[in-house]
């Protein structure tokens, strides 16, 4: 039977399965976007002036808001290549995850953190913000675009596109790692039994 004549003999009200490889199409290349933006943060340019822009990020920025641009500054400053290498690290880890599939629920979580965290420092929220701004800012974009791929997965469930689908086949507990929901366990099949045949009567035939 086609393909085609399959899917107009479905059972009422049963829906058809939704593919996984478009949201795995997504994941990848919103991971090879994390490694380019990843590359630059190797580069010894980033880690020269990376207290610069912590520093210019809070020029302008409301008087309410000092106190916060004020704290990444001092913090930042004593170790500031630390921070500049962790932060390349953190997100070269967040690229290979993504690529990859691997422990995708939690690497969503940690991508938007991160995201908002470059937003609310480095970006300056997207600010200061006056009469000739033009956006907000990229990387608060790159946290809506992994808050969007954890709102699929629960939808859509297991990818078979990802390392996660090979692990959890090995390790139970690896779905509260990688997937959004509850485990699912498929249905127990109910198996029909199968009506007796009569017996010829044992009974002699009368001749």
């Amino acid at each position: 039977m086609s393909q085609v004549h399959k899917l107009h003999h479905r059972p009422l009200g049963e829906s058809a399965p939704v593919p996984t490889w478009p949201k795995a199409a997504v994941r990848i290349g919103f991971g090879v976007i994390f490694a380019i933006d990843a590359f630059f943060k190797w580069r010894i340019g980033f880690h020269r002036t990376f207290v610069t822009v912590v520093k210019e990020a809070g020029e302008g920025q409301p008087s309410w808001l000092h106190w916060w641009f004020k704290f990444w500054l001092d913090t930042v400053s004593p170790h500031h290549h630390v921070w500049a290498y962790s932060i390349a690290a953190i997100e070269t880890l967040i690229a290979l995850a993504l690529i990859l599939g691997f422990a995708r629920k939690t690497t969503y979580i940690v991508t938007a953190l991160v995201s908002l965290g470059i937003w609310g420092v480095a970006e300056g929220f997207g600010g200061p913000y006056t009469s000739t701004s033009t956006d907000i800012g990229a990387a608060v974009m790159y946290a809506v675009v992994a808050i969007s791929l954890l709102v699929l997965s629960l939808q859509c469930g297991r990818s078979r596109y990802s390392v996660d689908y090979y692990i959890e086949k090995k390790v139970s507990w690896w779905h509260w790692v990688a997937e959004v929901g509850a485990p699912h366990h498929p249905a127990p099949v109910v198996r029909t039994p199968t009506p007796a045949t009569p017996q010829p009567s044992s009974a002699s035939t009368v001749t």
